[in-house]
């Protein structure tokens, strides 16, 4: 099994394996056909609340994973994502924002693995 992380507006690869989008949002700029998606699992990313609290800020990084984590546990679409994860060798989760340490797919790559 691999789980890997990658910005949405990167080139799409064949080594992707099974592509998902992990935001709430539709990246700005991206079409259906560029984005190459296999799924779109808008529900297990942060809710609206807890992003906007964040903002994206590193020094509350921590923080942020602590309360995402928390919402992720009760959420149906995780089981789902660990579905699609059984049933393929290799899934991408897609996300939009620039900072590749500083954002919620990592976090929930982490989650998932755990």
């Amino acid at each position: 099994m691999g789980v890997s992380i990658k910005r949405v507006y990167d080139k799409p690869d064949p080594a992707d394996g099974f592509r998902v989008l992990v935001d709430r949002l539709w990246p700005r700029g991206v079409s259906k056909e560029r984005a190459d998606l296999d799924a779109w699992l808008k529900d297990v990313a942060p809710s609206p609340e807890l992003r906007t609290w964040w903002g994206h800020n590193p020094d509350t990084m921590e923080e942020f994973a602590r309360r995402y984590t928390a919402e992720l546990g009760p959420r149906e679409e995780v089981n789902t994502l660990r579905t699609i994860i059984a049933e393929h060798p290799v899934v991408t989760l897609l996300y939009g924002a620039k900072d590749p340490v500083v954002n919620h797919a990592r976090i929930l790559a982490e989650y998932l693995s755990s």
